[in-house]
């Protein structure tokens, strides 16, 4: 994997449909953490579209519009990009080859939303 960047620089890509949902998220995270945040996308085009410099961990939404968003985290994967998981389903219906993957379920605990989750994932 690339050179991890600090907290401080870190740059989280939200990609969740739910507008206000992603909102709510968003400012989670930016307060808990003071990260640069980008989105909420909530397109599964637009997010495969980024480019994968423009982030450095993102918190992906399992259920996109009715789409699945493996492939988008299969990409991930495959350049070394960290992410986290969102999900209102069991844990159970996660594919094997991302049980490794942390994850939120929803509705979220916006309170415990941040550092811990974030950080694990930028150092894998």
């Amino acid at each position: 994997m690339a050179h991890q960047p600090s907290i401080e620089n870190c740059r989280v890509l939200i990609v969740e449909d739910e507008y206000l949902l992603g909102d709510d998220l968003a400012k989670a995270i930016r307060g808990s953490l003071g990260v640069q945040v980008i989105g909420p996308v909530g397109q599964f085009a637009d997010a495969m579209a980024l480019q994968h410099d423009s982030f450095d961990v993102a918190v992906i939404d399992i259920n996109l519009r009715g789409s699945s968003a493996y492939p988008l985290a299969d990409e991930l994967m495959r350049v070394g990009k960290p992410f986290i998981f969102t999900t209102g389903y069991a844990a159970e219906t996660i594919p094997d080859r991302f049980q490794h993957v942390r994850l939120w379920e929803k509705p979220y605990e916006l309170e415990k939303v941040g550092l811990p989750p974030v950080r694990a994932a930028l150092s894998g």
